[in-house]
């Protein structure tokens, strides 16, 4: 008896291992709020054994967290900030793996008359000349960093006015609780398509803008180099970020959808992304 159980010990204790292997990804709110996550990390966790523990933050804060060594991936939506990772040695390469895009939202009766526009600048420009509410992440996310951005190319920075503007709300917070807050007050909101879709207090919000190819949305994933930080689980890691860009992951990206309508697009293949 004695001897069955002193045999019975080492595979309990790989099984107890086998649980415990585990990588921890550094991601933005969106593809945990679109739902992508769910769906797709427990295919990679069947065919691997590996969990992944996700720290959903927006870009900037998840990039520091990387920076930290507290992560073994990253995977944002942000590329200046993603290559500026990689050259600055926090990791050795970023890999492409998917795409969707911004929508501007706002409420149906839309005051500032941007219903159905085509370009993001003539849009922005509006609702600033109609004063209408429009709230902004201010998380330094992706989200927030192209929020900014697209002010810029309609000549205007509404984030740095002073006297600041009343119509301009910075929340500081996710892409959730920014929705909410739009829709709580008739505003406008950049938002992401994926956690657009999955939102589902979207009150009088709807669609207003799309199509512009400035709102295009490009996902990255990267390794944290261990060489930086010696605990960075680097081969484990590395798997998650080869399966996201190998034909099954692509795969499992493309067939995530809600109400039939593909949130995200793998894009790991083409050239530039």
């Amino acid at each position: 008896m004695t001897g069955l159980i002193q045999a019975a010990a080492p595979s309990a204790a790989s099984a107890a291992s086998a649980a415990d292997r585990f990588i921890t990804v550094a991601s933005t709110t969106s593809t945990e709020d679109s739902g992508l996550f769910g769906s797709i990390l427990p295919k990679f966790t069947a065919k691997t054994g590996i969990e992944v523990r996700v720290v959903a933050k927006g870009t900037g804060q998840a990039i520091d967290l990387a920076k930290r060594g507290d992560a073994d991936v990253l995977f944002v939506h942000h590329k200046p900030s993603e290559e500026k990772f990689v050259a600055e040695g926090f990791s050795t390469e970023r890999k492409p793996v998917m795409y969707n895009d911004f929508v501007i939202v706002g409420p149906a009766a839309d005051p500032a008359g941007i219903k159905g526009g085509k370009d993001v600048s003539a849009a922005l420009a509006k609702i600033a000349a109609a004063k209408a509410p429009f709230v902004s992440r201010g998380d330094d996310s992706g989200t927030h960093k192209a929020e900014l951005a697209l002010w810029k190319t309609a000549n205007l920075d509404p984030a740095k006015a002073e006297p600041k503007e009343s119509w301009y709300r910075s929340i500081g917070q996710g892409m959730g609780p920014t929705l909410n807050t739009a829709a709580a007050m008739n505003g406008y909101a950049l938002a992401d398509r994926g956690t657009w879709l999955n939102f589902k207090n979207r009150g009088p919000l709807t669609v207003l803008v799309e199509g512009d190819k400035r709102l295009f949305n490009q996902y990255g994933a990267m390794v944290v180099n261990p060489a930086k930080f010696a605990h960075v689980k680097a081969a484990d890691g590395q798997a998650f970020v080869d399966w996201l860009v190998s034909p099954e992951g692509q795969k499992a990206i493309a067939e995530y959808a809600i109400n039939g309508e593909q949130l995200f697009f793998p894009n790991a293949n083409e050239p530039g992304a």
